[in-house]
């Protein structure tokens, strides 16, 4: 059962509380790089490209990339309402193959797209990361701590409007160290409702590993953060600094 497929068509109405201003006035806080006010910039696991489109319009050149094909079906939808600057492109890769034109001046994957990833994918995107991004760039992502994952074991949420109802059921792992959960979608259609479901798995990465990694894979000087957006909601972010190729 595929992840972001039946989900894509309403995971816009389903997020309409992500606080999207403060993480793109965020993750431009972490990247921008001195002497410049505008930058090429990778948004790793970009799905419906809100936060790409946020991006672009405060006058970066953007590339996003994601898995889902349904996403970014929705994503580029959103061009013809685009009144920013350079419109995004849209890419549809796996992250750890991830493969670019050329490089960029800086990457952030947001909204826990690294817990997406398995720890042995990881090895890899970091490398290929360290490839893309410009010596002197920046590499910006949040993930979910460790504790806030297996604190959603068990946890039952339910979103729903006159037309459209989601119901997800989540359960940690503790020999997978991860988080499974499954989505049932119900939509309206005339008098019945139609049910479409999927399964997702978020993976615990552990910080101090996360730092480690990264150094061996070519970044410098660090960083975890702990107060970015939602931080209170256990959302941990990182930066670092790409080295000589």
């Amino acid at each position: 059962m595929e992840s972001y497929g039946p989900l894509a068509a309403s995971y816009d109405a389903l997020t309409g509380d992500v606080p999207y201003g403060a993480f793109a006035e965020y993750y431009e806080k972490l990247l921008i790089r001195e002497g410049k006010q505008s930058l090429t910039l990778l948004d790793l696991c970009c799905g419906t490209g809100t936060l790409t489109y946020l991006m672009a319009e405060r006058g970066h050149e953007m590339i996003g990339v994601d898995l889902s094909e349904e996403m970014l079906s929705v994503a580029a939808a959103k061009l013809e309402d685009f009144r920013g600057g350079t419109k995004p492109i849209f890419l549809c890769q796996e992250a750890s193959e991830l493969d670019l034109f050329g490089t960029v001046e800086g990457a952030y994957c947001s909204l826990d797209g690294m817990n997406y990833l398995t720890p042995e994918e990881l090895p890899e995107l970091f490398r290929r990361l360290h490839l893309f991004i410009e010596p002197g760039g920046k590499l910006a992502f949040d993930f979910h701590s460790p504790e806030r994952l297996r604190s959603l074991d068990g946890g039952t949420f339910v979103d729903e409007d006159e037309d459209m109802l989601c119901l997800w059921r989540a359960e940690f792992d503790e020999d997978e160290q991860a988080l499974f959960y499954g989505l049932d979608i119900f939509r309206r259609k005339g008098r019945l409702w139609e049910r479409e479901s999927e399964e997702h798995v978020e993976y615990v990465h552990n910080p101090k590993a996360l730092v480690s990694l990264l150094e061996e894979c070519g970044f410098a000087d660090v960083q975890l953060i702990c107060d970015g957006p939602q931080h209170e909601m256990g959302r941990l972010y990182i930066v670092a600094t790409n080295l000589e190729h």
